[in-house]
């Protein structure tokens, strides 16, 4: 039984993660890997120091593993094209307004995103203020993670349909039709992207979305087989 941690959302909050990391770094199986379930901007102020620190993590040949959220591929295809709105949003929104946040990550590249700026110029300076190194890193995430016990994913899996043939907008975008299903996939599915006031384990699927980009806390999880506990200030708690 391999002992892995997990990391849910973090939307740009890097007091958070380094908190989260700091939890990891005191329990007595410090040095497993962690997975990162995506949603690394927006909403939160630091989004580029968040990409920074995962990046420099694995290049220093931590075992880490960054899995792609929806709001890191809305990144991506924000740069391609300043009015792209992913049909997958609930209503028509472009990524720099308010409720996807994604004006927050491009301030948090030097970019000036006060209200009155002419959308095109704020587009001419994102596509300069962002490295091409974390537009290359985020296109190359995983978009899930499968090991003996689990499967590691952004946002879920559509019921029905063999991991080989998923689609990526349910890899990053799903919900109903997964959170509602009650079957077992045979191992534990553990996301994020769906916030929650705190993780929570369900009989086939964990959770992990703590609702840190709406300013909650940022618990990383320890997972020993389908067992999972969450670390904080007091140590393990088991869910």
């Amino acid at each position: 039984m391999m002992p892995k941690f997990v990391i849910g959302d973090i939307h740009g909050q890097i007091d958070r993660l380094h908190e989260a990391l700091e939890y990891i770094a005191k329990d007595e199986h410090a040095g497993a890997p962690i997975v990162f379930l995506g949603d690394y901007v927006d909403r939160g102020p630091d989004s580029r120091a968040v990409i920074e620190l995962l990046m420099q993590g694995q290049a220093e040949g931590k075992p880490w593993t960054c899995l792609m959220g929806n709001h890191d591929r809305f990144l991506l295809r924000y740069l391609a094209n300043p009015n792209y709105m992913d049909p997958n949003v609930s209503r028509p929104l472009l990524w720099t307004d308010p409720p996807l946040g994604g004006a927050h990550t491009l301030a948090s590249y030097g970019v000036d995103v006060r209200e009155g700026r002419d959308l095109d110029d704020i587009h001419a300076d994102a596509l300069e203020a962002i490295p091409q190194a974390h537009r290359d890193w985020i296109a190359n995430l995983p978009r899930l993670l499968e090991t003996e016990e689990h499967i590691f994913v952004h946002a879920g899996l559509r019921p029905g349909v063999l991991l080989n043939y998923q689609k990526e907008d349910d890899l990053v975008w799903i919900r109903a039709p997964f959170l509602d299903w009650q079957g077992d996939w045979g191992r534990l599915v553990v996301h994020g992207h769906t916030a929650l006031d705190a993780p929570q384990l369900y009989s086939n699927r964990l959770n992990m979305d703590g609702g840190a980009g709406y300013g909650r806390p940022l618990r990383p999880g320890l997972l020993l087989g389908r067992e999972a506990f969450l670390l904080g200030p007091i140590g393990r708690v088991r869910l």
